[in-house]
């Protein structure tokens, strides 16, 4: 095996802040000092660059001078450490509301995974793969977030399986929470998949069904809705093209939801949203 050195785009005070969240991590659990193989800097690198540069566990372990299994260690206290860090969605919307955005954005994204073998029973009554997503045609697992008004991302839901549908998600995770923001003035824009999602969730018209277009009046609505909630489409953006390894999980699926916490508040602390 051949060690080369490589740069990591992140800033060095976000590095810095996630090593104060290990270091008080390991004062919580008292942990002896000096009793690591990895310092709480030398971790927080480590973990950063799984996230940015998606490397294998075992080479990247390799290259900071740990095993394998202290490497998924490494990767699992961080990950927790992290999303333990992530906000509420009643708490994220309050924050949007007190600083006086006018909306927020629904959106769900299908994280891609490998191949899971669990199955399922469809609404139909087939048998078929439960992280199967038929919107992406390939296995992943469904998140959802809510978005400020430009895009940045304030709150990301747990994990459900690829097959689960958006409406289905969110009504599990975040139409509760959104509808006690509507009734406090804070609508939320949503894409055609939310029809029917109720109260201060507003969707797109859709095109009558025997053909006729749409009225005047409902296009004009649909373009500036779309218009909207197409700024929207950044907050998946950063998250995913920033943290990399939300292009591609290898890891068991459920640990999407600790991953995407963790992502956000990377995110958050990386642009001032998070202070630690």
């Amino acid at each position: 095996m051949i060690a080369y050195p490589a740069m990591l785009d992140v800033p060095r005070e976000l590095v810095l802040a996630v090593s104060r969240l290990l270091a008080a991590e390991r004062r919580a659990r008292g942990t002896r000092r000096r009793s690591r193989a990895l310092t709480c800097f030398k971790q927080a690198l480590f973990v950063l660059v799984w996230f940015r540069k998606r490397d294998d566990l075992t080479v990247l372990g390799a290259g900071f001078g740990i095993s394998r299994s202290t490497a998924y260690r490494y990767r699992d206290e961080a990950l927790v450490v992290l999303a333990e860090r992530a906000p509420e969605l009643t708490e994220a919307l309050q924050r949007v509301q007190a600083e006086g955005w006018s909306h927020v954005i629904l959106d769900g994204k299908v994280v891609d995974t490998d191949r899971c073998a669990a199955k399922t029973i469809s609404r139909v009554g087939e048998d078929i793969d439960l992280w199967y997503s038929g919107k992406r045609h390939d296995f992943g697992g469904n998140i959802q977030a809510v978005m400020r008004p430009d895009g940045f991302p304030v709150w990301v839901s747990p994990v459900e399986p690829g097959s689960t549908h958006d409406l289905t998600a969110a009504r599990t995770h975040a139409l509760g929470a959104l509808y006690a923001a509507a009734a406090r003035g804070l609508p939320t824009l949503a894409d055609p998949a939310y029809e029917g999602a109720g109260h201060g969730v507003f969707t797109p018209f859709k095109r009558p069904a025997d053909g006729r277009r749409l009225a005047v009046d409902n296009r004009s609505y649909n373009m500036l809705l779309r218009a909207l909630r197409g700024i929207g489409e950044r907050g998946f953006a950063l998250l995913t093209q920033r943290w990399r390894i939300l292009q591609h999980v290898t890891a068991d699926p459920s640990k999407i939801t600790d991953i995407a916490k963790a992502a956000l508040v990377l995110t958050h602390i990386e642009h001032g949203h998070l202070s630690c």
